[in-house]
Parts: structure tokens; sequence; C-alpha cells
């Protein structure tokens, strides 16, 4: 743009300028002159000019476009800047605003709605102290016209209605201080005894437009959200109702009364509320009537309505036992609701909505006490068992060729809602008890043994599923049904493959009960087995396989062989994924962990020899991304199996719970792991030789020691030279994180060892030597080195720090080194200045450059860093104070006195002040971050602002 304002002086914030800036950012093909544009507009709107070119902009003869721009600008300046303007023109600003919001009252809606905001923001600005009569006096303008010049009476309306509707938006859309706030609320919600009649009356009469009419609803919205007082607004909320018959109305009035009862502190208004139900109830057959003709926007807007009032305020409206019949039609008017005819989600989608409502429900009966919980049990536990059958209803699939025909969207939104019904059974569960899992248990009796009709699978599947639901999650090991359910599970006709899925899952959920009962796994085993082979089960017969073997791992050794077999053929024949590889790989973990000892090592051999003779065959092949891909695979299916092969026998947690577990005493014999390990290793450096720059292979290789090393413990120790030789290479060839965590582990579990100590060292000197190369270089593109190196060095000195007295070890590169992951480096810091007594090394190099490190945390505290890590520098400044205070006392002293340093927005004062509160501290790491966090918010000017709380 030749003639762009984009170079000019701010002196050349003119209208012309700001109209071509404009020309340039709505109609510039080029993205670049558009971004210059706007970056421009954004200086011209903070300028001191923008005071002048805005009323200009809202020119009768410019385009919406420029006149919006120019609302903007105003709105802008007011709510930014208003500090800027002198008093005396308040008043002035004032007159000319409303002039505007008249002059544009008939449109365009964009301009008349920012003008609104604007004006919402001057009286948000000057009231209650300046003017505190502004919404007075604005509805006395508006009704009168007097002094207003240039709108008819119902352009007036519609204005003032916009000015009503923005008010309070703009309030919650304002940043002013906590007290600030508190006083304006008080002083808009006291307005409310004038604006709520006058909307009132504007509802009523019957010559009032549609157009008007839905602000009025959007006005009592709106106010709403200022905790008006429901009480006062109680016939205005009813008249809201009598326009839901008016179509042009339906949405904007379920909006308003939807988030009127939904207020937080509307439950105070227990009268009003009790009120609302009769006419939330009058409401039925506008939703009959909606559910026959298939008017799906109405039923769903009176399903909000009926559940908002009930889910809000459930409590409430038990608690008036007097009305308990008005509450319970309403209840059931949200089960009708709930079983909504039609499909989910092709159909309707409403009944979603409703089923919140039954937790609360179910959660306010269960809270009273004596007399009064009897008496709502006695009423709502059949309806309970109502809404059981009309949950597992809308969780039956359709039929083959119907959900052959839905959307991958529409599939997946019901999978997320048969959840949701899953969740909202299990819940169900704890108020109807065993007596629910015997009525399902019926059911599906009768439609399995009922050799007079074949049943229809959707149903037989939503029975499984309801059983499924509950078993999941709840403890059933008291139930008399399962064992009935075990025995009709082969009697299953499966023919479908959702009907399949639902029985793997089911028998998975099972897997506890089961282990309590080991001889019923005999019938329920071939099932899961079987269904193994097919790979459109392959989720859901992987995981009940898995969960079985974790559950059932002491029972399952007259079955060891048959599991082994199967698993054996689906994985040489590649039918799954694999990630369902990987879980079969870790359900056999389990099962072998659990054997014999003296049969581990032949299963392992047996299991494992395949895939070691297809590994050992692509080493002998040229590298090639089919190779690799395979490769990386099998290494995965061996990590997967270590991850779980514990024949410790340890209760079952994560994976990193292992690492917190003292060392286990040594075996006696090697471990069978480390036996197929050490016939292994070989193998591994042969695919490492081809491989060793592909970051995902040794990836995987590490993947592979890691979880066994986590598995294992102490009994890893005969691979550990091995190992830290391995290591060493793969981290020569190609550092990477995953190669500087294996070692974290190694350290961890064995550098405390005195036999394990040199080949520790030796790696520990390498990996440092290489990482500091990096350092010398670019660390910034690699971070996850950097964590990960720090977080070594962490471990280092916290389990072995004599590993630092090592003359190969650079401490000084180390406290140098670039630090692009603060977490990390901040943690090895830490550790570091806790060593500065017992380590000499350290202690030289924190005396001859320790000012400088506390130079780099007092610069991230003054605003070089984000805020969300000064609780990390606060902990290395606790552990500088605690260990070498006579140095920080002298260097905080010096390098305070720098003129603004930190930041310029701190006084001498306030610097002195905080060098005193942290040199105070040197055992409450609380105390230490609270002194960080305010002197840097001080540093950043936000010290006692509204940014401050978001800290």
């Amino acid at each position: 743009m030749e003639s762009s304002p984009v170079h000019a002086a701010d002196a050349e914030f003119t209208v012309e300028a700001v109209e071509r800036a404009l020309h340039q950012l709505f109609y510039d093909p080029d993205m670049a002159q558009k971004n210059v544009a706007q970056k421009w507009l954004t200086q011209a709107q903070m300028s001191p000019q923008a005071w002048h070119f805005c009323w200009a902009l809202l020119s009768q003869d410019k385009v919406p476009e420029v006149q919006f721009f120019g609302a903007s600008t105003l709105h802008a300046k007011i709510s930014r800047n208003w500090s800027d303007l002198p008093t005396e023109q308040h008043v002035s600003l004032r007159t000319q605003l409303i002039t505007q919001v008249c002059q544009f009252a008939s449109g365009p809606k964009m301009v008349l709605t920012r003008l609104c905001v604007a004006l919402a923001s001057l009286v948000l600005h000057t009231m209650p102290d300046t003017w505190p009569t502004a919404v007075h006096d604005l509805l006395q303008a508006f009704q009168t016209g007097q002094g207003i010049a240039g709108a008819d009476g119902r352009a007036r309306c519609l204005a003032m209605l916009e000015l009503l509707a923005v008010l309070p938006e703009e309030f919650q859309n304002s940043r002013v201080p906590a007290a600030r706030r508190t006083q304006l609320r008080t002083t808009l919600a006291g307005q409310w005894s004038a604006v709520c009649p006058l909307l009132q009356q504007l509802l009523r009469q019957a010559d009032s437009p549609t157009q008007v009419r839905m602000r009025v609803l959007q006005c009592l919205a709106s106010w709403m959200a200022l905790d008006v007082s429901l009480g006062d607004s109680e016939g205005l909320l009813q008249d809201s109702f009598s326009m839901l018959s008016d179509p042009e109305l339906f949405d904007t009035a379920v909006e308003t009364i939807v988030s009127t009862i939904s207020q937080p502190d509307s439950h105070r208004f227990a009268d009003t509320l009790v009120k609302l139900v009769p006419l939330v109830l009058g409401l039925q057959d506008q939703l009959r009537k909606a559910v026959e003709t298939a008017d799906i926007e109405t039923s769903h807007g009176i399903c909000r309505i009926a559940v908002a009032l009930g889910d809000t305020h459930c409590r409430t409206l038990l608690e008036h036992v007097d009305q308990w019949q008005g509450f319970q039609a309403l209840v059931n008017m949200i089960l009708f609701c709930t079983g909504i005819p039609g499909q989910y989600p092709v159909d309707e989608t409403t009944s979603s909505l409703t089923l919140t409502f039954w937790y609360t429900l179910q959660d306010d009966i269960l809270s009273f006490e004596g007399d009064r919980q009897a008496l709502y049990l006695q009423v709502y536990r059949p309806l309970y068992f109502q809404l059981v059958d009309v949950l597992l209803h809308k969780s039956h699939f359709p039929s083959d060729e119907g959900y052959a025909s839905w959307s991958s969207d529409d599939k997946e939104q019901f999978r997320i809602y048969r959840i949701d019904i899953s969740d909202t059974l299990m819940y169900v569960y704890d108020l109807l008890g065993p007596e629910m899992l015997r009525s399902l248990y019926d059911r599906l009796g009768r439609l399995l043994t009922d050799t007079g009709r074949t049943a229809a699978w959707q149903d037989i599947e939503a029975l499984l599923f309801g059983f499924q639901s509950i078993a999941e999650t709840v403890d059933v090991s008291d139930s008399d049904v399962i064992p009935g359910l075990i025995g009709l599970i082969p009697l299953i006709n499966v023919t479908n493959v959702e009907l399949a899925d639902t029985v793997m899952f089911t028998i998975g959920s099972l897997g506890e009960w089961l282990a309590d009962h080991p001889l019923m796994l005999g019938g329920i085993l071939p099932v899961v087995l079987q269904a193994l082979s097919n790979p459109d089960l392959s989720v859901s017969s992987v995981s009940a396989l898995k969960r079985i073997c974790r559950e059932c791992r002491y029972n399952l050794q007259p079955h060891a062989d048959n599991i082994l077999a199967a698993t054996q053929d689906v994985l040489v024949k590649q039918i799954h994924k694999s990630t369902q590889c990987m879980w079969l790989m870790q359900a056999l973990g389990f099962l072998i962990s659990a054997l014999p000892g003296e049969q581990i090592l032949g299963k392992l051999l047996s299991l494992l020899s395949p895939h070691l003779q297809q590994l050992e065959n692509l080493t002998k092949e040229m590298p090639s991304p089919s190779n690799k891909s395979t490769i990386v695979h099998i290494l995965g299916l061996f990590s997967s199996l270590f991850t779980t092969l514990d024949t410790n026998a340890e209760p079952q947690g994560s994976e990193d719970m292992a690492v917190a577990r003292p060392a286990a005493p040594p075996h006696p014999d090697p471990h069978p792991v480390v036996v197929v390990l050490q016939q292994f290793f070989p193998l591994i450096q042969a695919v490492l030789s081809k491989w060793l720059t592909d970051s995902e292979v040794v990836e995987a290789a590490c993947a592979i020691f890691d979880k066994s090393l986590k598995t294992l413990l102490s009994s890893f120790a005969p691979l550990v030279s091995q190992l830290s030789e391995l290591v060493g290479q793969m981290y020569g060839a190609i550092p990477q994180a995953a190669t500087l965590e294996l070692t974290r582990q190694l350290v961890h579990i064995f550098s405390g060892e005195k036999e394990h100590f040199a080949p520790i060292k030796r790696l520990l000197e390498l990996l440092s030597s290489i990482t500091l190369s990096i350092f010398q270089q670019e660390p910034r593109d690699h971070p996850d080195i950097v964590d990960s190196f720090m977080r070594l060095h962490a471990q280092v000195l916290k389990r072995k720090a004599e590993l630092y007295l090592s003359e190969s070890l650079d401490i000084k590169a180390l406290f140098y080194c670039e630090k692009p992951t603060v977490k990390s480096t901040c943690l090895f810091f830490t550790e570091l200045v806790s060593h500065c007594e017992d380590i000499p090394a350290v202690g030289e190099v924190l005396q001859e450059d320790g000012k400088l490190l506390l130079q780099a945390l007092l610069e991230g505290i003054g605003g070089q860093a984000p805020r969300s890590l000064m609780e990390y520098f606060a902990e290395v400044l606790l552990g500088m104070n605690r260990h070498c205070h006579s140095l920080i006392s002298a260097w905080m002293q010096e390098v305070l006195l720098i003129p603004n340093f930190p930041s310029a927005q701190v006084s001498m004062e306030q610097k002195q002040t905080f060098n005193q509160q942290v040199l105070r501290e040197q055992t409450n790491k609380r105390r230490v971050r609270d002194i960080v966090r305010d002197f840097s918010l001080q540093c950043r000017g936000l010290h006692g602002t509204e940014y401050a709380g978001d800290y």
C-alpha cells in the first residue's frame, strides 16, 4: 500500500489514513499487507488522536465497516484510557455518545451494539460516584426522547434495550479491582427495581413487536447474571414462559429461562422455584406434540428447561415435602425426555441432556436421613428401575443396515453416549443394589433360554452392556447371579461384531470375580481364546485376555499352555495391530510371572524364539523402511513383555512406582529375564550395528532395558557392565534422551553398589563429555536432551554424589551449560548447591561463579521468565541460602545495588525488603516461594492488580 499510513509517524493517525488502512485490511488480497494494516490500526486505536478521529469515522456518510471501527475505537479508549480524559469532558462525552446511539438506533446493528458497549463502559466508569443516577437518566432519555433527535420511538426503544442487554455483559468483561467490582455489582443490581417493571411492561404489551420482546428476554438473561433477586423477577420470568408458544421467540425464551433458573444463588428463592414447577409441567402437551411431529428443536428446548429446574434445584424442591407430587411429576417428565423416541444421535440428541439429573436426584435422596429418606426411596426406587429399562433401550444398536449407513461422526457420538449411559447405570447400582443385577440376569436368561422365539442380538447386547457397566467398577464378588451369567455366555449365538465386542468386554470386567472363582475359568477362557483369531474383535478380545491374566495369574497354570499357544499363533500370523500385540505380550508377562520358577525360562524361550529368529534374519538384510518398522515392532514386543514379567509378585501398580521401590535382595540364580537378555544381547548389538544412528530403533532398544530395570531392580545386576558399555556406544552415535533416562535408572538402582560403581562412573563421564560438547554448540535445538541430562545429574547428586569427585567430570562446564529447560535445570542446581561443603569441586565452582547463577535467577524473577517457574527459582534460592549463606548475603547486596536490576519497576526499598526476607528464611520453602512470587509481581508492575490473582 504505497499511500498506506503504515510507515507514517504517530502525528499522521488521521481519518484519511485510518480509512486507507481499513481498506487495506478488508480488501487487500496480500495477507502480509493485511497483517501490517491490522498492526497499524491497533497502534492508531492506542494513540491520543483516537479520541478525535473516532467521531469522524462515525459520520453517516461512511461505510459500515469504517463506522464500526470508529465505535470500537471509542469503546477501546473509554475502557482502557479513561484516565487520559479530563474530568470536565466527561459530561460532553456522555452527551455525544447518547446522541450517536440514537442516530444509529435504526442500524447498522453492529455499529449500534458497539456504541452501546462504549456507553456501558462509560456508565461503569462513572457509577456510583460521578453519575449515580446513570441507569435512571438513560431510561428517561430513551423513553421520552428529551434532548435526543434522529430516532423514532420504536428505534429508541430497541436502542435502550440494546444498552440494557450489554451493560451487565460489559461489567462481566471489564477488568477492575475486586473492591470496585463488588461496588459496581451492588450498584447495578440496585437498578433492577427500575429496569424489571419496564421490561415486564414491554413484554406484556399486546402490540410489542417480536424484536422488542426478543431483546427484553435477552435483557432478563443478562441482568440475572448480576445475581439480582429471582423473587423480584418472578413475574417477568413467568411471563417468559408464555413466549414459548411463539415460534420466533422460542429459542430466545428457552435460553433466558434456562440461564435464569440456573443462576448459582437462585436456590435462595425457594417459593419462586416451587411456583415454576406447574409452569414447566404445563409444557408437557407442547413437548408431546413436538415429539409426535418430530420437531426436534422444540422438544430439545423444553427438555432443557425441565432439566435445568430439576437438576439445579433438586434438593430445594425435595425439601418442600408438601409439594412432592408436583416434583414427582417433574421427575416423570424428565424420564420421558430420557426415553424420548428415536435413535441417538441420528433421530434425537435430547436424551443425553438428562443423564446428570439422575445423579443429582440420587445423591440428594441419599443425603436425607430417617423418615424423609425412606419416603423418597419408596417413591423413587420403582422409578429408577424404570430408568434402567429406559437406558438399556436407548443403548440399543440400530439395525445392521442402519448402523452401516451412519457416518463416522455419528458412530463416535453414539459410542460416547453409551459410555455416559454406562456411567449412569453404574451409579444407579448404588441405589438399587443386587436387585438390579438380578433383574438384568432374569431378562437375559429368558432371552437365551426361550426356544419359542429368537431374540434380537441388540436385546442381548444391551443386557450384557448393563452387566459390564456395573461389573467394570462395582465390586460384584457377593452377587449370586454372576455364576449364572458365566454359564449363559457360552449359550450366546454371536453373529455380530458389536455383540461379540460386548461379550468380550463383559468377560474382562469380571476378571476380579473370576480370580475368586477360578473353577469358572475353564468355561470362559475358550470363548476368549477363540475370539483372539478374529481381527474385528482385536481390542475387546485382547483387553479381556489381558485383564484375566492380570487378575487371575495365580490360577492360570492349568490353562497356560492353551493361552500361550493361542497368543503365539495370532502373534506369528500378525492378526492384530501393533498396539494390541503389545497388550498381548503384557498379558503373557502376567501369566508367565506366576508360573513355577522352573517353567518360566522354558516358556519364555519358546515364546520369544520365533521373534528372535526373525530379528536375526533382519540383521542380515540391508536396512530399509519396512525392516525398520518390523525391528521396532519386535523390540516393542520384548519391552511390553518385560514390563509385566515380575516374579517378585508385588501388588499391581503404575510402572513408575517400580522406580521408588527399594531394591530386592539378589536372587541366588540368574533371573529368567536376565538369562534371556544375556542371550539376546549379541543380537541387540548386531541390530544396533546397522541402526545405531536411527533414533527410533535406539529408543525401542532402550525401552527393553528400561522396562527390565524397573521390573527386575537389583536382579538386573549381571547385565550392568554390558549395558553401560552399550549405552555409551548408543549415545556416542546419536545423543538421545532415552539413553539418558536409561542411565538415570542405572544410577538410581546400582550407583550405591561397589561392584557397579566403576562402569557407571565411566558411563557418566562419557555422557557428560558428549552432552557438554552439544551445549557448546546449540543446546536449544535439543531441549529433550538437556532436560534428561539435568535430571540425570540431579539423580547422581541425590543418590551417589561421590561420582562428582571424578577428575574427568567438568563441574564448571556443567555449571555454565545453557539452560533451555528451566525446571530440570533448577532441580539440578538445587541438588548441586546442597553438596558445596562435601564435594570440594562444587564448593570451588560456587565460590567463583555462584554470583552469576544468582544474577540469572534474579533476571528470571524480574520478568525474563514465565511466572509459572517462580517456585523452581525459589527452591534454588533457598538451597543457596541454606548451604552458602555468607556468599549469597554478599552477592545479593551487591547485585541489587545495580540500577534498574532486575527490573525498573521496583524501588531500592523494595529490593532491600526482598533481600532481607530471602536471607531470613533457610527452612520454610513455602514462605520463600511467597516472597519470590510477590517480588516477581512487583518487578512486572502487577502487584495489587487483578492479574496477580491469576498467579
